[in-house]
C-alpha cells in the first residue's frame, strides 16, 4: 500500500480544534502521520495547512509563513479568553471614533513589537498548557514573544462598538492579544467575536476543501493532496540528474555550476518532484532531508 504523502490546505469550521482536525485526517488517510501548521483557536475558521505522511516533516516551511486573517471585534466588553467564547471580566463605555481615528491607532500598532501569549492558549509552560492552567485559576510568568504585524486595517459597522478587520502578521502572533491591545489604545475594552484565517503564504483559503469535501475526493480519487514541493515554493530550486537524485539518496554530497543566494535550497528530480532539501558545506551540498525514493514520483 502506497504511503499518502503531501500537502492538504483545509477551511477548518468553527467548534474543532486544530487537533480535532488532525485526527479526522488521519482517519480518513489512514495515516499516523499528520500534521499542522499554525494551530486556529476553535472558535476561528478558515485555512489549516497540514502535512501528511513523510511531508510532516516539511511542516516548519508552512509554520514560518506570514499569515493574513479577517475579523471582527466588539468594544466596549472584555473577556477572559480575550475572544467570544470567554467570560465577561469587565465593561467600559465605547468612544465615538471615525475610520481614520481607528486606523491610526492601527497603524501604531505595525512592525516588529513583543507580544505576551495569553493564559487561555494551548501554549505549554512547565510542560502544562496555559489553558488547563487558567482554568484552575492559575496564571504565570509568560515569555514575550517578538512578532511583526505588517498590515492592520479597521473597518466601521452600523453598531459603532463592532468593527471588521484585516491582519497581516507573524507565526506567534495572537490576533485576539491585538484586538485587545488595541482597544484599550482606544481608551476601552474589547474581544474577538469571529476570526477567519485567509491565507498563509502562498496558500489561501479558496484553495482549501472542506473536511467532508476532502473525505469525498479521497475516497473516490484522484488523490487531492498537493505534492509535497507545494511546501517550498519560497526556497530557490535545482534540477538534480538520475546520477546526483541517487548520490543524495545515500546521504552523499553534491556540486552544482550555479550559484544561489540562500543557505536552503530544494532539490527537484527531471519529473518535478521533491526530492530534498539541501544546505551547503563548502562548495557541495548536502541533504539534510530526503524524501522516500517512492514518495517523488509525480502523479497526474
Amino acid at each position: 500500500m502506497t504511503t499518502s504523502n503531501g500537502l492538504l490546505l483545509l477551511d477548518k469550521p468553527a467548534g474543532l480544534t486544530s487537533h480535532d482536525v488532525v485526527a479526522q485526517v488521519r482517519k480518513i488517510v489512514n495515516e499516523q502521520r499528520v500534521g499542522h501548521a499554525g494551530t486556529l483557536d476553535p472558535m476561528a475558521t478558515g485555512l489549516l495547512v497540514l502535512g501528511i505522511g513523510p511531508s510532516t516533516r516539511l511542516l516548519r516551511f508552512a509554520q514560518s509563513e506570514v499569515k493574513r486573517y479577517r475579523g471582527t471585534v466588539r468594544l466596549g466588553v472584555a473577556t477572559d479568553s480575550l475572544d467570544a467564547q470567554g467570560t465577561v471580566t469587565a465593561e467600559a463605555p465605547v468612544p465615538t471614533l471615525t475610520g481614520e481615528e481607528m486606523n491610526t491607532y492601527a497603524e501604531s500598532m505595525l512592525g516588529t513589537q513583543s507580544q505576551v501569549p495569553p493564559m487561555v492558549s494551548a501554549l505549554k509552560v512547565g510542560g502544562r498548557r496555559l489553558h488547563e492552567l487558567a482554568r484552575q485559576g492559575l496564571e504565570v510568568i509568560r515569555e514575550p514573544r517578538e512578532i511583526t504585524v505588517s498590515e492592520f486595517r479597521l473597518n466601521a459597522r452600523e453598531d459603532a462598538a463592532t468593527w471588521d478587520f484585516e491582519v497581516e502578521c507573524t507565526v506567534g502572533t495572537y490576533v485576539r492579544v491585538l484586538l485587545s491591545d488595541l482597544a484599550q489604545k482606544v481608551g476601552t475594552e474589547g474581544h474577538l467575536t469571529a476570526l477567519r484565517r485567509v491565507s498563509s503564504g502562498r496558500h489561501h483559503v479558496d484553495q482549501a476543501l472542506t473536511l467532508d469535501g476532502f473525505a469525498h475526493e479521497f475516497a473516490n480519487g484522484p488523490s487531492p493532496l498537493r505534492p509535497p514541493v507545494d511546501f517550498v515554493t519560497q526556497l530557490e530550486r535545482v534540477i538534480v540528474s538520475d546520477e546526483q537524485e541517487r548520490r543524495l539518496r545515500m546521504g552523499q554530497r553534491v556540486q552544482f555550476d550555479v550559484s544561489f543566494t540562500t543557505l536552503e535550497i530544494a532539490a527537484l528530480n527531471e519529473r518535478g518532484a521533491l526530492v530534498g532539501i539541501l544546505h551547503p558545506r563548502g562548495e557541495q551540498w548536502k541533504p539534510e532531508l530526503v524524501l522516500p525514493a517512492d514518495e517523488t514520483r509525480r502523479e497526474d
